[in-house]
């Protein structure tokens, strides 16, 4: 018998470290393709910080931003929380600090390339935070499977305004990751470039990861629900 009774779905909130309302939007988009049902996502953008995570001070900024925009999504109600910067800004610290579980874009991205043990590389275009992605790399997998970072060429600021170009040049850095790395797996690292991993997969013809798509598999994963 019917009591009438629904069930409240699982509220997941994917916060955005950076200040682009675009990029949230870009983010939402991969996200809510990902979600299974029963599960509610709402995208939410820091008030302070810079537009575009390119460096490691933007990255601090970031994490201040996320560990002072947290507690107010906590008083929301929201079961899990995504940080969505492939740096994950502020994750660790927020895990000390809040009950809810935390999922950052980096952890879930990486794993989902290196699943199964293929070699794989991240492909953005952020080279001033190398060391911070390689880092990141080592953490989450063996690092005989990490090949390494792949980076676009030409100005990032200029392919970040154009996403015809931008796509392009993430596809030329991913073939250059299987041809020139023998990878067999790649993670876009970065949040506002995910959207463009669906394609690239489909051009190459192996696993690109889009790691918005991977944290919200992964977070629902730590909830138990079945994506």
């Amino acid at each position: 018998m019917d009591s009438g009774h629904s069930v409240r779905p699982y509220r997941i909130a994917l916060l955005n470290p950076n200040t682009s309302a675009r990029s949230t939007e870009l983010m939402m988009a991969s996200a809510l393709e990902a979600a299974p049902a029963g599960v509610h996502i709402e995208g939410r953008t820091v008030a302070a910080g810079q537009d575009f995570i390119a460096d490691a001070a933007a990255l601090a900024l970031a994490a201040q931003a996320v560990l002072e925009t947290a507690p107010a999504l906590v008083a929301e109600g929201f079961d899990a929380l995504i940080v969505a910067g492939f740096g994950d800004p502020g994750v660790v610290a927020l895990r000390q600090r809040l009950a809810l579980p935390v999922t950052g874009l980096g952890e879930a991205g990486i794993a989902e390339a290196a699943a199964g043990g293929l070699r794989y590389a991240i492909v953005t275009v952020t080279p001033a935070l190398h060391d911070s992605l390689v880092a990141a790399a080592h953490a989450v997998a063996p690092a005989a499977q990490f090949a390494g970072v792949r980076y676009t060429r030409g100005d990032t600021a200029a392919l970040m305004a154009s996403p015809e170009q931008l796509q392009q040049a993430l596809l030329q850095a991913c073939r250059e990751a299987v041809d020139q790395d023998g990878v067999r797996a790649i993670v876009i690292g970065g949040g506002p470039l995910a959207h463009a991993a669906q394609d690239i997969a489909t051009q190459l013809q192996l696993r690109v990861v889009d790691p918005v798509c991977a944290a919200v598999r992964l977070a629902c994963a730590r909830a138990g629900l079945r994506v």
